[in-house]
């Protein structure tokens, strides 16, 4: 459950391009709206400076502008958007052997969060160990791993569960998978049962989790126990409904028995 939503949003739509973060500030008047960057071709433009900077390294603008053909003051300007939305940061650039006279020009470098922006294979990565684990020590043991994974990150879950009021722990439980990059929500359940739902709007494992739903089961249990109570899983982002959702009954009331409902020790599979 230890995820953080991608901040910049679907910057990438391909290997080689940045995706657009949605950061917007319409407040500002420099600042064109995302219409106006794709008539312009100011976005592409800004894709090509952040993935020549992936592909050469820390740069100065002067680099950047002999690079991609572009004026110096271009490669400014974008850069300033690329930096004010956490793309890029300035830093000094290094200088070997005698230093010249007069200030070094500064390097451009991707952040964190700029790296990440581009395609990564981490999902693969997990795949893969995850199958190698099933391989060499049996399923038992990815059942082991998905609950151990939970339990290192259970205590701020734990802590808010537990300072939140009994009839509030459910939205307790939102606020917290939010925090972590979920887009979390609690409603109250549909229908006559009395109880609520847990919806994930975001999973940062769907795709891992789609192979391997013992990532799922572990998190159904741990909500369970968290609150106190049996939870149903509904449906799952990772086996392709549009939100994984939970249903939590509430105090003194039995969990509805539908068929389209699923037990902990199905969750992760879509139930239909």
């Amino acid at each position: 459950m230890n995820g953080t939503v991608d901040r910049f949003g679907p910057w990438l739509s391909g290997p080689a391009e940045l995706r657009n973060n949605g950061v917007v500030k319409y407040g500002e008047a420099k600042r064109e709206s995302p219409q106006e960057e794709l008539a312009t071709g100011e976005r592409s433009t800004r894709n090509r400076v952040a993935r020549s900077i992936l592909d050469h390294g820390p740069s100065t603008v002067a680099e950047l502008a002999k690079r991609l053909g572009l004026t110096q003051a271009a490669v400014r300007r974008h850069l300033d958007t690329l930096a004010s939305d956490g793309v890029v940061e300035a830093r000094e650039q290094r200088v070997y052997g005698a230093r010249t006279r007069g200030r070094p020009a500064k390097a451009f470098a991707l952040t964190d969060c700029g790296r990440d922006a581009f395609d990564q294979s981490y999902d693969k990565l997990a795949a893969d160990a995850l199958r190698w684990i099933a391989e060499t020590s049996g399923d038992e043991a990815v059942v082991a791993f998905a609950r151990a994974r939970i339990a290192a990150q259970s205590e701020a879950y734990r802590t808010a569960i537990e300072a939140a009021d009994p009839q509030a722990r459910t939205e307790a439980l939102a606020k917290a998978l939010s925090a972590d990059g979920y887009a979390a929500t609690a409603r109250s359940a549909p229908g006559p049962q009395q109880g609520e739902q847990l919806c994930q709007h975001h999973c940062p494992v769907a795709h891992v989790a789609e192979q391997y739903p013992q990532l799922c089961e572990a998190e159904t249990e741990f909500f369970s126990s968290l609150l106190g109570t049996h939870v149903q899983r509904l449906a799952t982002i990772a086996h392709g409904d549009g939100v994984c959702t939970t249903y939590i009954p509430r105090s003194g009331h039995s969990a509805p028995q539908t068929t389209n409902s699923a037990s902990a020790s199905t969750a992760g599979r879509n139930p239909a």
